[in-house]
C-alpha cells in the first residue's frame, strides 16, 4: 500500500491499515447494491427477486447474523458435513461491494449452531453452553476471550444443537429432547412403550429463559419457560409484541415403530411441523402427543396408548399457530423488519427448511426457505415457498447440493441464508417495483 504525503506520518504505524478495515470501509461498500448472479446461484425466487452468493466452502454454516456495518457472522457446527470448519464461527466482510467476501476469519474451537449479535457482544451456542464474545461495533476480532453465560446444557444422545433468541434482557435457549418419543430401552424400536412421566421433560425438550446477567449460570439458574417441544431450535422474537415463536421439529418413523396402527404414507405426511407461540408455561404436548393434520388437532401417541385418532390428554396441550408438511424439518426462524422488500413481507416471518430424510416412500421435501404473512402480530392466511432451488436435481440429505440452515436480515433489509452442506451463504434482494 502505497502512501500520500498528507498519510505518510501514519502508515508506518499501521493506523492506517486498522482505519481502513473499520466501520467506515464496509459501509462504503454496503452502501451499494451488488449485481445479482445470472442464475440467482440456482434458487427460484418471487419476481422482482435476486440472489448471489457471498461465499462459498466456509464450512456447516448453520445460524447466521448480520452486523449493522455489513459483517456476516457464520455460526459453524463441527458435527455435520461440510469442509472446513474447525471452529466456532465465521466472520465474513466484503470490503469492495461486489456482495462477495474477501475477507474470512475463523474463532473458537468448540463448534454449535446458534449465533446473535446483541449490545456489543456476539453470542454463540455451543451443543452445551451459550458463550459470548466482547465485539467491538466494526471490529474483525473480538475483545477479549469468550465469557460463559450458561453452561452445563444437556446435549447428549441428540438434539443437541442450542438454538436461541434474546429479547428484554433474557436469553431463551432451547434444549432439544434425547430421543424420538420417549421409548424405554435404547428407543426408536417397533411396539415398545414410552415412559410416563417422560423423565427428559425435567431437564429437555422445551424452551429455558436466562437473564443475560449475570455469567457462569447453569441450567437449575433459568426459567423452565415452555415444555412439551421436541426440537425447537427455530426461534425469533416477533418485534413489535415481543412474543417468543418457534417452529419444532415433529416426531418420526410412525409407520416403522407402529406398523398396525399406520402405513408409509402416514408415517410420511405426519405429524405437522408446527409453529408455535411460545409463552410461559405452555405445554405442546410431546412425547405424549403430536398435532395431526388430517383431524386438525392433537391427538395421544400410540407410545401411550394411541391410535391415531384418540385425543385424551392431548386435548389441554397448547396447539399450534400455524402447521407445516411433516418432516421438512425447521431449523430458523426470522421475522422481516426491513423495508428493502415490498410492504406485504414487513412484519411476516421466514422459514429455513433444511429437508428431510424421512417421508419414504412420498419425496423428500423442504430444503427451501417459506414466508408466513402476519397481521395484528399472529400469522394470517396460508405459507407460501419464497426460495427453493437450494437442493438442486437430488432432493435428499445425501444427495441435495445445498440445504438451508440459517437466515438473517442484512442493513439494508437483504435476506441471507445459510447452508450446511456445501457450505454457502446467499443473499436475495428485492429489485423489482415497489408495491
Amino acid at each position: 500500500m502505497r502512501c500520500s504525503r498528507l498519510l505518510r506520518a501514519v502508515c508506518g504505524t499501521g493506523l492506517l491499515a486498522a482505519a481502513l478495515t473499520a466501520v467506515p470501509t464496509t459501509a462504503r461498500a454496503q452502501s451499494r447494491q451488488p449485481a445479482c448472479a445470472p442464475d440467482n446461484a440456482g434458487l427460484i425466487l418471487p419476481e422482482g427477486f435476486c440472489a448471489l452468493v457471498v461465499a462459498d466452502d466456509v464450512g456447516p454454516a448453520r445460524h447466521i447474523a448480520v452486523a449493522p456495518n455489513g459483517d456476516v457472522f457464520v455460526a459453524l457446527d463441527r458435527s455435520r458435513r461440510g469442509g472446513p470448519g474447525q471452529a466456532d464461527f465465521a466472520i465474513l466482510r466484503d470490503t469492495d461491494g461486489d456482495g462477495t467476501a474477501d475477507i474470512v476469519r475463523r474463532f473458537g474451537a468448540a463448534g454449535g449452531t446458534g449465533i446473535r449479535l446483541h449490545g456489543g457482544y456476539v453470542y454463540f451456542g455451543a451443543n452445551n453452553a451459550i458463550l459470548r464474545y466482547p465485539w467491538p461495533e466494526g471490529a474483525l476480532d473480538p475483545a477479549g476471550p469468550p465469557d460463559t453465560l450458561v453452561s452445563g446444557l444437556p446435549d447428549c444422545c441428540g438434539h443437541a444443537a442450542k438454538g436461541f433468541a434474546i429479547g428484554d434482557g433474557f436469553v431463551y435457549v432451547n434444549v432439544g429432547s434425547a430421543s424420538n418419543a420417549c421409548q424405554a430401552g435404547r428407543g426408536r424400536q417397533p411396539g415398545i412403550e414410552g415412559l410416563d412421566p417422560c423423565p427428559q421433560l425435567e431437564t429437555r425438550a422445551g424452551v429455558w429463559r436466562f437473564p443475560l446477567e449475570p455469567t457462569g449460570q447453569r441450567q437449575p439458574d433459568g426459567v423452565h419457560y415452555t415444555t412439551g417441544l421436541r426440537n425447537t431450535f427455530a426461534l425469533d422474537i416477533h418485534p413489535r409484541t415481543g412474543i417468543l415463536y418457534g417452529v419444532q421439529h415433529g416426531r418420526d418413523q410412525l409407520a416403522q415403530l407402529w406398523p398396525d396402527l399406520f402405513d408409509e404414507r402416514q408415517s410420511a405426511e405426519k405429524p405437522a411441523e408446527e409453529m408455535v407461540r411460545i409463552t410461559e408455561g405452555a405445554n405442546f404436548g410431546w412425547p405424549y402427543c403430536f398435532y395431526e393434520p388430517e383431524l386438525d388437532r392433537k391427538v395421544l401417541a400410540p407410545e401411550y396408548g394411541g391410535d391415531g385418532t384418540i385425543q385424551g390428554r392431548c386435548e389441554d396441550m397448547n396447539g399450534p399457530a400455524m402447521t407445516f408438511p411433516a418432516h421438512w424439518a425447521p431449523n430458523a426462524l426470522l421475522f422481516y423488519t426491513g423495508d428493502q422488500f415490498p410492504a406485504a413481507y414487513r412484519g411476516g416471518a421466514f422459514i429455513a427448511f433444511h429437508g428431510s430424510w424421512n417421508r419414504a416412500p412420498m419425496p423428500q421435501a423442504g430444503y427451501n426457505v417459506v414466508f408466513v404473512p402476519f397481521a395484528d402480530a399472529e400469522p394470517a392466511g396460508t405459507y407460501r415457498v419464497f426460495a427453493d432451488g437450494f437442493a438442486g436435481e437430488s432432493v435428499s440429505p445425501r444427495g441435495a447440493a445445498h440445504r438451508p440452515a440459517g437466515l438473517a436480515q442484512g442493513p439494508d433489509g437483504s435476506l441471507y441464508v445459510s447452508d450446511d452442506r456445501g457450505g454457502r451463504i446467499y443473499r436475495i434482494l428485492y429489485q423489482g417495483d415497489q408495491d
